[in-house]
């Protein structure tokens, strides 16, 4: 009985913290693995928690890079990053790796921190039309070398795709897009080096539900948001996405 109860507790806790996860990221677009990573470490092995991450974070990507009646333009602008994202994880992944290296995470967190507090000051970049075809293949091929070391796929891609001018639910469809093309081109060049988990699938299947329930919640909340306080939320997000991984890294 006494280990029956564990049990439930820690499937309890371990679907609030989706459902929390989920919320945030369906209000400004990212966050999902990064928090629940971070409250699940306080339960659980690092590796546990990252195998449950598996099917929560593609799904939810998938769910966020709908709706269908919008993706064709999206994707039109953004499609040459998508071609530099696949090619630089890939390259990275089989040159570099496993992800790692506390001076990479550093490094992006201090520059995601830098970043959401430029853009807090009111400041926000641009990228011109005509420089968006080579522009975005080359901050793609960037954030893929990124995703190799750090296993975070972030920068530049946000803040490129943020300076692309898109609306507020079309820079959610973007971002969804693009973390997903990330996430399944990393998990790729991670089974080309043996590194890619293939234990615990049930579990992580378990914690689909709460996770697109927490990230339906968040849209809901998104839609209801004027849009000066979703910049606010979004960017204070990064901030403190950096923030933990600075923290973390040096830990």
């Amino acid at each position: 009985m006494e280990i029956s109860n564990q049990l439930v507790c820690h499937w309890t806790a371990a679907a609030a913290v989706f459902l929390l996860a989920g919320a945030i990221k369906g209000v400004i677009g990212l966050g999902l693995p990064t928090v629940a990573m971070a409250l699940l470490a306080l339960r659980m092995p690092p590796a546990q928690a990252a195998a449950l991450l598996i099917v929560p974070s593609l799904v939810t990507n998938l769910w966020q890079a709908g709706p269908r009646a919008t993706f064709g333009p999206v994707m039109r602008r953004i499609g040459g990053m998508q071609a530099g994202i696949a090619l630089g994880t890939l390259g990275g992944a089989l040159w570099l790796g496993v992800p790692g290296g506390a001076w990479a995470s550093v490094a992006l967190g201090v520059a995601l921190m830098a970043y959401a507090l430029w853009g807090l000051t009111g400041r926000q970049l641009h990228v011109p039309a005509e420089r968006e075809r080579w522009l975005g293949p080359v901050a793609g091929a960037a954030t893929g070398v990124v995703t190799a070391v750090t296993g975070v796929f972030v920068v530049p891609a946000v803040p490129y795709m943020q300076a692309l001018g898109f609306q507020r639910d079309a820079l959610i469809q973007a971002m969804g897009i693009s973390f997903t093309t990330s996430t399944v081109v990393l998990a790729i060049g991670l089974a080309g080096n043996g590194e890619y988990p293939v234990s615990a699938f049930g579990g992580s299947i378990a914690m689909l539900a709460p996770a697109l329930g927490g990230m339906a919640l968040g849209t809901w909340l998104r839609k209801r948001l004027p849009v000066a306080v979703f910049r606010r939320c979004f960017l204070a997000g990064l901030a403190l996405l950096g923030l933990y991984m600075v923290a973390r890294a040096l830990a």
